[in-house]
């Protein structure tokens, strides 16, 4: 890939009037089913890819390592805060880079191809980890790797979409996501015994699921080089300021509280199923992917839905709203759950819940971005509230957990009070944008 510098494609030009195919340009054509089929898979694959170890895998790896429950969750909770500090990072930052990029091969496909090949091989070096240190290591070049990816792939929604097809994509994109994790529990349930098959199968999932994007993908060449990046944008690349854009500033806050709320509970959820329910890991992990499916199964109409609903009357602020708000009662009646059925149930509820929230949220973020000409670097400041919570959360949670009074059980009362709340918040903080109805 090339990135742009002082010493090629002159003559120096204004970057923010870019020519070619439409760099920094809205579009108003919808995009057909191939465009979209292609956008979906790519979002399936990255999800198999690096949701299966948030959500079962590295807790199956942690367990080949130490049979102590509470040391186990520790571990689970510094290798996955650890790995998201990466994302943390390399969200934003590639997301600077991918909009600076003037490859003969578009913006973005270097980077979609280039970060899921990191991603891949970090991914199989992990299931050969025989430390923590090793584990953690790994976790954060696959998540650095993943994120050089995932921030341009996300920007293609604002490049590649005009406003009328935002929320039913949205509610595509949103869906696959479910639909990913769902599989990547799938893969965990077979290969549950074989580490090298658990982390190596989803990686090359994820390879080319993001590779066949590229191709797909009508990515306009940047011809026009930009100025040369001085350290002061460079630091730029995470930052949007949410007094001049207090609409973003609120969706970003939004976002990171639900995000927060999520994977409070999804960092443990395999140890909850198992300590709460009294049953193996194997077991466990086959009784987490019935979870997500039926989170899955629900997910999907809501998520349609909601999308198509917001997208005929322009509304996105209650639905995102009432959603999260869903959100956290589900995540408060996870406390009570005392066998297989119930967890089930209240998996159900909480798949209705964030069907519809990331159906009509990321249309509402489209909606309020502050430049169209920086896409991918916006994108990757609003990115930060989806990779944030998954730095916080694992340390937060683990922290909770280890306040328990008894050595049979970590305290999960505290952890799923503290989660219920953050996205109750969540929903609040949405009600004051002002551009989006």
């Amino acid at each position: 890939m090339t990135i742009s510098n002082h010493n090629v494609l002159a003559p120096r030009r204004d970057a923010r009037k870019p020519t070619g195919l439409a760099c920094g340009q809205r579009p108003t054509e919808p995009k057909g089913p191939l465009f979209i089929a292609a956008l979906a898979f790519a979002q399936l694959a990255l999800y198999v890819a690096l949701l299966g170890p948030v959500m079962v895998s590295m807790a199956l790896k942690v367990s080949t390592l130490t049979d102590d429950p509470t040391q186990r969750t520790s571990m689970v909770g510094a290798v996955l805060g650890v790995g998201a500090i990466a994302a943390v990072i390399g969200n934003a930052l590639f997301g600077r880079l991918s909009d600076r990029t003037t490859s003969r091969f578009g913006r973005r496909r270097p980077w979609l191809i280039g970060g899921s090949l990191v991603m891949g091989l970090a991914l199989i070096g992990i299931s050969q980890a025989t430390s923590t240190p090793m584990l953690a290591v790994g976790w954060f070049v696959a998540q650095l790797g993943a994120n050089a990816a995932f921030s341009p792939y996300i920007a293609t929604l604002a490049d590649q979409l005009p406003e009328q097809q935002y929320a039913k994509v949205s509610a595509t994109v949103g869906v696959m996501q479910s639909v990913g994790v769902l599989v990547a529990t799938w893969f965990a349930s077979l290969f549950a015994s074989n580490m090298l098959l658990l982390f190596a199968v989803p990686a090359v999932v994820g390879v080319v699921g993001l590779c066949l994007y590229a191709l797909v993908l009508p990515d306009p060449v940047l011809t026009l080089r930009p100025p040369r990046l001085s350290l002061k944008e460079l630091l730029g690349s995470f930052w949007v300021n949410p007094l001049r854009h207090r609409d973003f500033g609120f969706a970003w806050w939004s976002r990171f509280l639900i995000m927060l709320s999520s994977f409070m509970f999804t960092s443990f959820r395999l140890p909850f199923v198992t300590d709460r329910l009294h049953i193996t890991a194997a077991d466990g992990a086959g009784v987490v992917f019935l979870g997500v499916l039926t989170y899955t199964v629900a997910l999907v109409p809501a998520s349609y839905l909601a999308g198509w609903f917001s997208d005929r009357t322009g509304r996105r602020k209650l639905p995102v709203a009432l959603a999260t708000a869903l959100f956290a009662v589900g995540t408060y009646l996870l406390l009570h759950v005392g066998s297989i059925g119930q967890f089930y149930m209240v998996e159900a509820l909480l798949g209705i819940a964030y069907g519809i929230y990331m159906s009509v949220d990321m249309a509402l973020v489209l909606q309020v971005l502050p430049n169209p000409e920086d896409n991918a670097k916006d994108l990757g400041v609003f990115n930060m509230a989806n990779a944030m919570p998954q730095s916080l959360a694992p340390f937060l949670g683990a922290a909770l957990l280890a306040t328990s009074v008894t050595a049979s059980e970590p305290n999960y009362a505290l952890l799923l009070g503290a989660a219920a709340t953050a996205a109750l918040v969540g929903a609040i903080a949405v009600l004051p944008i002002r551009k989006v109805k």
